[in-house]
Formats: structure tokens, sequence, C-alpha cells
């Protein structure tokens, strides 16, 4: 099996060989698409989530604990908290959070990352969870309040038109839910706008080596699946650089989260992503 090697001037893509693809979690999104394609987008990612709020399936089965997280991060969580996870990784170990910072957490969901998260940065610090889905949102704020969690909050709003002011988070961290957006280089937009000058990006994501097939692309039950929107690795890392980041790093990982450096041509993978506002922007 033939390995694809890319190097770059600001970012750069660490590949490894695997003899099997890892699942998305639940089973080239166009630059360009209309209005009514991405509100048909929105609409089908948010139904799906709906449903997974309200029944509690999570990508690592009833009842489970997430496979991507050390047992340590988990720990004091209720089970019903801890083990609801919709993500591809750990993006919390990958920011290396520190106290008193400000995190953004794109496509919060339940709430586990921004929990997490709340840990490290501790009451010094603030944690600002996004979603679309109403049934999430709910689903996150009671799980706050049950656990008396007072430095995390929980807005309703759009990735591609975040609710959250210029130059005003430390980090922004995301879980497997930037490849559901239409508008993936809006998305990296605001992330720039929000963060401060020298913030950084620490997210887990699903992108491919390689296009995924037009007829697949319109599937929207495989857009909520975490399939049809992905981007291949190489478009990724450019509309990120291409927003202004700097210091872009994409690390393939295999299906239980661990760093590698190569991965089969033409397939479907989760990876880690970090970058760096500049501290001139």
């Amino acid at each position: 099996m033939s390995e694809k090697e890319t190097t770059r001037e600001e970012g750069q893509i660490v590949l490894e060989v695997l003899n099997s693809t890892p699942e998305p979690c639940c089973g080239n999104t166009a630059f360009e698409t209309d209005v009514a394609e991405n509100i048909s987008i929105h609409e089908a990612v948010q139904d799906f989530y709906a449903q997974r709020a309200l029944s509690s399936d999570s990508c690592c089965g009833d009842g489970a604990e997430p496979q991507f997280y050390d047992a340590e991060l988990l720990e004091n969580l209720p089970d019903d908290v801890a083990s609801f996870s919709l993500g591809c990784g750990d993006p919390i170990t990958l920011a290396n959070l520190q106290p008193g910072e400000v995190v953004l957490d794109l496509g919060s969901g339940g709430g586990l990352d921004c929990f997490l998260s709340s840990k490290q940065v501790g009451e010094a610090g603030h944690v600002i969870g996004i979603d679309m889905t109403p049934e999430m949102l709910e689903r996150a704020r009671q799980a706050a309040a049950r656990m008396d969690i007072t430095n995390v909050e929980f807005r309703e709003g759009y990735l591609e038109k975040m609710p959250v002011e210029d130059n005003s988070v430390d980090v922004i961290i995301s879980n497997c839910v930037i490849n559901l957006s239409p508008d993936k280089p809006q998305v990296f937009a605001e992330m720039l706008r929000t963060l401060k000058p020298g913030g950084r990006v620490s997210v887990s994501d699903i992108v491919t080596s390689g296009e995924i097939p037009a007829a697949l692309r319109g599937n929207m039950e495989a857009w909520g699946a975490c399939v049809s929107g992905a981007l291949d690795m190489d478009d990724y890392v450019a509309a990120i650089e291409g927003v202004g980041f700097e210091d872009v790093i994409l690390i393939a990982k295999s299906g239980d989260g661990e760093l590698l450096e190569t991965i089969p041509q033409a397939n479907i993978f989760s990876a880690s992503i970090t970058a760096l506002k500049p501290i001139d922007k």
C-alpha cells in the first residue's frame, strides 16, 4: 500500500498506514454551497443529534466510557455524563489547558468536553460551549446544574456565526463536529475572529485521504454520521491556513485515539489538528 507524504512550510501532516480505518464516530464538503443547501444540512444534522440527546445513544455504546479519554479525566463525573460521547478523540489532553484560561468548545453536545475543561481551567477560568441543537443544550445545562459547575455556560448558535466576542478566548476545542459544517472556511474564519492573538486550536475531527464519492456527499444521514462532510486532509489544512492560522499540524489517529504517522489512501479517518492564531492578528 502506497503512502502519501506532505511537507508544508507552515503546516504539517503526519500519517501512518493502518490495516483498517477507524469507523467515524456515529456511524471534501464543497467550499461553495448555496443557502438552501446549508439549511438542509444544518437541519439534517440537528435532527440526527437531537435524537441522540433524547435517547442517550453514544458512540461508545450504552453506559460505556469513551475509549479516547484517560480514566483519570473522567473521575468524579456521573456515569450518564462520562459515558455520553459523540466524539472521535480527546482534544482536552491535546490542548494542555491551564488554570485561568477561557475555552470555547465548538459543538459541545452533552457537555462532556466542557466539563473536563472546567476541571483544568479552574474557578478562575471559563468554558463556553456552542451547539445548534436545543435538545443537546438542555441536556448539557441540566448536567451542569446537577454537578453544580459554575464556570461553564452553553450558548445556542451556529459555528458559521458564533455568539462569541472578538479576541475573547484562549483556546478553541472541538470533537468530531467541524466536519458537520457545510461551510468550513467560514467556521475557521470565526475561530480566528474569536481567539485572542496567540490563541490556540485543539481539535479532533474526521478527515479523508482522497475524495468522497459525490453521491455520498448528498446523503444527509451520512452527514450526521460524520462521513459525508469530511474534508480531504490537504484541503482541511489549506483551509485553516487560508484564513490566517499558522503552525497547522494534522496528525492521524488510530481507532483507540493513538497518534499515528501514516494512513491508507482514499479512506476516512480521525485526526488531531492543532494551530495558532498569529500574535499580530
